[in-house]
């Protein structure tokens, strides 16, 4: 995860442009075909466009599931800076390797897992920056993103509840939520309407986490939980 930062980080500042974008620079001595961009112009806009796309997903915040899923998203960005964007996630999971070790050694693993989550956040987009490698120039924006969600989860409390049968205490428990939802993200740019994305997105919500239940005396306690992934998918903007 520290790395993932380092990365994002670097591709921050290099984004940042000290001159305004209105700057003027005079290219007159070159051809009149010929078309030059340079980082206080954005070759690609924002301003007044919807887009629709997916993106593949990894949890990285579960120590005791393996979990991969996938988002649909749509936006509109309203200003070049300003907009709001929707997604659906779905994911799916298994236990970890760390889990089946916990469970080797005679003790079981409480976790919640993310099934789905809805919502809707407000897109800033104030940073924008092209990196020349290879003798090709990608261009992208980096956005921030931060709204709520309605968040679905399942989790496996019954398996501490001694009162129950071995069948029942497999089964795990639904529950929904709400919580807030943000995202981290960057976009290249392929094309004006093709684009991919790179995201970190999160949810954070208050649940019950259960620590003892002999079915007489349940012991339970509120905690924040935090749940993120790193996707990577397509943008496709009208």
């Amino acid at each position: 995860m520290k790395r993932l930062l380092l990365v994002f980080s670097m591709l921050f500042l290099s984004g940042l442009a000290c001159a305004d974008e209105k700057s003027l620079y005079d290219f007159s001595w070159l051809d009149s075909d010929k078309e030059i961009y340079v980082l206080q112009n954005r070759k690609f806009r924002k301003d007044g466009t919807v887009y629709l796309g997916a993106t593949g997903a990894y949890n990285l915040s579960q120590d005791f599931l393996d979990s991969y899923g996938g988002s649909v998203r749509g936006g509109f960005f309203f200003t070049e800076d300003w907009g709001v964007e929707g997604l659906f996630s779905k994911f799916s999971s298994t236990e970890s390797d760390t889990a089946k070790g916990v469970k080797s050694q005679g003790a079981f693993p409480f976790y919640r897992e993310i099934d789905t989550v809805t919502g809707a956040m407000l897109m800033w987009s104030p940073f924008y920056s092209k990196i020349n490698t290879f003798n090709q120039i990608f261009y992208y924006d980096w956005m921030f993103g931060l709204g709520a969600a309605s968040i679905s989860t399942k989790d496996n409390r019954n398996l501490f509840n001694t009162g129950l049968s071995q069948t029942a205490q497999k089964q795990l428990t639904s529950e929904s939520t709400v919580g807030a939802l943000w995202n981290i993200g960057l976009r290249f740019y392929l094309s004006q309407r093709w684009s991919l994305r790179l995201d970190v997105t999160g949810v954070t919500y208050r649940a019950e986490r259960t620590t003892a239940d002999t079915g007489l005396n349940k012991a339970t306690k509120t905690d924040y939980f935090t749940n993120y992934d790193l996707g990577a998918g397509l943008n496709f903007a009208f």
